[in-house]
């Protein structure tokens, strides 16, 4: 983007919508909100498996930075911190829904609807039945990392955890998604 004649980095731009907001600019955030809605909520889809709950995720998240817009210390990169709260809201809605009912294992995901930013691949059976699979240490570094494409130390940032327990959690799951992937006859 540039502005006035100076080029801004994305982080640069969040930055200063930030501190418009913190100032009172509604607009703002609702810039803020359209750069970040779709991201976070394929995140929080492929974690939680369920549309309703992504939609519900990544309300909350929003509602949540706004109230927290305080905290976000401006050395970090906004999305990190967004992502992180996207995380954490999914990984609750697993845990409330896994405490509420039994877990189907046999449970099916209805067809993408057209707003739904993910490949044809991404979207059949096969990687979201290996996913399933996964446990949730491992199902989220592959969806953050491979189909959020964030760099390690972002996935470090916002997972809290060393850059090297990314990478081994990263080796590991993709380890176990490619023995999935074998089992169910997608990949050789």
């Amino acid at each position: 983007n540039i502005t006035g004649g100076c080029l801004y980095s994305m982080q640069d731009v969040d930055v200063k919508l930030v501190e418009r907001f913190r100032k009172g600019d509604r607009g703002a955030f609702a810039m803020l909100v359209d750069r970040y809605e779709k991201p976070i909520y394929n995140a929080a889809l492929r974690i939680t498996r369920n549309r309703d709950d992504a939609a519900d995720i990544t309300q909350n998240v929003f509602v949540k930075s706004m109230e927290k817009i305080e905290s976000y210390d401006r050395k970090r990169a906004l999305f990190s911190w967004l992502y992180k709260i996207a995380i954490n809201e999914s990984l609750n809605m697993v845990s409330r829904r896994k405490r509420r009912a039994a877990v189907r294992l046999d449970s099916v995901i209805s067809p993408p609807t057209p707003e739904d930013d993910y490949t044809l691949v991404e979207s059949s059976g096969y990687l979201q039945r290996a996913l399933d699979t996964m446990s949730m240490d491992h199902r989220v570094v592959i969806v953050l990392k491979h189909l959020l494409l964030l760099s390690y130390q972002e996935i470090a940032d916002i997972l809290e955890i060393p850059e090297k327990t990314v990478k081994s959690r990263l080796f590991s799951a993709r380890q176990a998604l490619r023995r999935q992937l074998l089992a169910e006859g997608y990949v050789r």
